[in-house]
């Protein structure tokens, strides 16, 4: 099964507020495998950018000054997304960030049946914990060190990691080779047992020989305990 896990970087919290996505990333899993196959933009907000929102991310109003519309690559967001279920982080935020800017391009909003919300997910398997994507990076071993700053792209790549820990592991199936395949050109090794001959099974029954020792040993027990 294909799935797009994603998350974007904003102008603030609020798009019916005026606030805009500045930044998206996408990572494609195919059996919650990463196929290597990635999507990433910067967005020119047309606005300026609160300091608390570019203390979260670093990106800077002149940082984004020179780069695209969101409307400018939004058929090549498209075509990646295609119809595959979509996996975020708190996925209502960044569905909602992203809908916003489907509307002011007027073009279909993105369908909520296809979000998976990881952070849902985290609170039902370990209710009373921390959910937030450091903290199940920390439960579930996942390398965060070099997560210095927010960044959609990255913070996807730590989120494709928790959400395969989240699921129940890397539990590769049957299908998996042909279904990955399919999306790429990549050789998959398969363990196979070594044939060969084998040695017959030992017979566990105790000899004539053994039977006689373990008895003169427990002959030289003094006072055992099923006999008290």
């Amino acid at each position: 099964m294909r799935e797009i896990i994603f998350d974007t970087e904003t102008t603030g919290l609020d798009p019916v507020t005026g606030d805009r996505m500045v930044e998206i990333g996408c990572i494609e899993m195919v059996n919650r495998v990463a196929t290597g196959r990635t999507f990433h933009a910067y967005y020119n907000p047309e606005r300026a950018m609160p300091m608390e929102a570019e203390r979260v991310h670093g990106l800077s109003a002149a940082f984004l000054s020179d780069k695209p519309l969101f409307r400018d690559t939004l058929d090549e967001l498209l075509d990646f997304l295609g119809d595959s279920p979509l996996v975020a982080h708190n996925a209502q935020f960044d569905f909602g960030f992203l809908n916003h800017e489907l509307r002011l391009c007027e073009r279909e909003h993105v369908c909520q049946t296809r979000m998976i919300d990881t952070l849902a997910i985290a609170r039902r398997r370990h209710p009373g914990a921390k959910h937030s994507l450091d903290a199940l990076c920390n439960r579930y071993g996942v390398d965060r060190s070099h997560r210095v700053l927010h960044g959609a792209l990255l913070d996807a790549e730590l989120l494709a990691q928790v959400y395969v820990e989240l699921t129940g592991g890397r539990q590769i199936g049957l299908e998996l080779a042909a279904e990955v395949l399919a999306h790429q050109d990549t050789e998959i090794t398969v363990f196979r047992p070594q044939t060969g001959t084998f040695r017959p099974p030992r017979t566990h029954a105790p000899s004539a020989a053994e039977i006689a020792r373990h008895k003169a040993f427990i002959e030289t027990l003094q006072t055992p305990l099923w006999t008290s």
